[in-house]
């Protein structure tokens, strides 16, 4: 099928790139033309495991294109998908302007039978909107269809999510485009759940809400779990282990960041409030989220009492492993924090260095570990990459001023970190 993915951000990249493998022809458009010149040239703008060579491969077999050409993109493709950014508004609303405009484009350059494709994050009525922008601006009456069709990818491993999915939501009122929806993603032999325009729109958000949800409740639980001498690792198990809850993203420590969980939370919260209803629930994980970074601070602090002068060794800038993704990353608050104390931080990331250095001043970058390590007076994890885990930490006990390691992510066993000899502080374990 001729597919137009518009934005070729992370969505539209990993979507349209995944597209062409399945044997789809799909011509990627973006307004930023270095991004798409790079491109282009083999060059991808985001860290993505498996990502630059499924690029390489379907360029060259002619599947994959890069333009910033939309209206030549529009009318070689029989589906358009929109994939561009809906970044939250101080209000915590999505800003959809972005999706308004590519809307009134693509309704001034259809010359047939197209379905649009929502594949960026939008409150429920956006289905409508993108239909009302339509009809106002396709004065030759084209017929056309509008589908919702939410993405589930996870940064670090969004290829193997898109190949194998959970589930693929089609939003859509009518026959024809469901029919076209489901061809596409037939190569997939994936459970296809088809439902009205409204309900997928809800499917996106509640499902990343409810994730949010998750992580925040047994951060929570890990706080009352400190307090009383409990183990959160323990506890975790235990209530994973029922099919109900399941164990996955019940793994405490300073909280989610990244694009999605939350922009999509508080989004939601505005959704809500737009239709009556008071989300007190999703106000409640907003806030634990936040005050997890508050309370890793202090701890932080409790450690070394006085961090003002003191060289301290960060280890992991990235909202979580397998990504160079900074937004709304933990890592932002807690060296912004230590920094108003007067700390001197030191940092290593395998892939975030250089998004770090745009947003984080005057820290000092090191290309491993143990130069964070070395002379600083506590080593601090905040992301659980595998090359941490990994450490000699032997090696990292010889170069640390003082044998302290403190964890946001819960990467060590306590016990074995003792007779180690270091002094280690992780979340909710004794």
């Amino acid at each position: 099928m001729k597919i137009c993915m518009v934005g070729a951000g992370y969505v539209g990249l990993v979507t349209g790139t995944c597209l062409a493998d399945m044997g789809h022809n799909v011509i990627c458009v973006d307004i930023i033309k270095e991004k798409i010149d790079n491109l282009n040239k083999g060059i991808i703008p985001i860290y993505e495991p498996g990502l630059e060579p499924l690029v390489k491969k379907n360029k060259e077999a002619k599947r994959l294109s890069f333009t910033t050409d939309l209206k030549a993109a529009v009318n070689k493709s029989d589906v358009v998908f929109i994939a561009v950014g809906t970044p939250p508004k101080e209000s915590g609303e999505a800003d959809l302007s972005y999706v308004e405009n590519v809307a009134r484009q693509v309704a001034e350059t259809i010359e047939k039978y197209t379905v649009i494709v929502e594949k960026s994050t939008v409150p429920v009525e956006t289905g409508e909107k993108v239909k009302q922008t339509i009809k106002l601006y396709n004065k030759k009456n084209i017929p056309f269809d509008v589908v919702s069709n939410p993405e589930f990818l996870r940064e670090g491993s969004a290829v193997e999510d898109f190949m194998n999915p959970d589930r693929v939501v089609i939003g859509a009122d009518s026959k024809k485009a469901i029919n076209i929806m489901k061809e596409i993603y037939e190569p997939l032999n994936a459970l296809m759940i088809v439902t009205d325009i409204k309900s997928a729109e809800i499917i996106k958000h509640a499902s990343n809400s409810f994730l949010a949800t998750k992580i925040s409740f047994i951060n929570a639980i890990a706080n009352v779990c400190e307090k009383s001498g409990a183990d959160i690792e323990k506890v975790a198990i235990g209530m994973g282990t029922d099919r109900r809850i399941g164990r996955n993203f019940l793994n405490a420590g300073i909280g989610y960041g990244g694009s999605c969980f939350p922009k999509d939370a508080s989004a939601f919260i505005k959704i809500s409030e737009k239709f009556g209803y008071d989300f007190e629930l999703m106000k409640a994980v907003e806030k634990i989220n936040k005050d997890q970074r508050k309370l890793f601070l202090k701890k932080i602090e409790k450690v070394l009492w006085i961090v003002k002068d003191k060289k301290i060794g960060i280890l992991g800038l990235a909202f979580k492993p397998n990504t160079d993704d900074m937004r709304e990353a933990p890592s932002i608050d807690i060296i912004n924090g230590l920094q108003k104390e007067g700390a001197k931080i030191r940092a290593y990331d395998p892939e975030a260095t250089e998004t770090a250095k745009k947003i984080l001043k005057d820290v000092e970058y090191c290309k491993d570990p143990y130069e964070v390590a070395k002379d600083a007076e506590a080593l601090v994890i905040l992301t659980e990459w595998k090359q941490f885990k990994e450490m000699d930490l032997d090696k990292i006990k010889k170069l640390l001023k003082n044998p302290i390691i403190i964890d946001g992510r819960n990467m060590f066993d306590p016990d074995d970190m003792v007779k180690k000899g270091f002094k280690y502080i992780s979340i909710g374990r004794k």
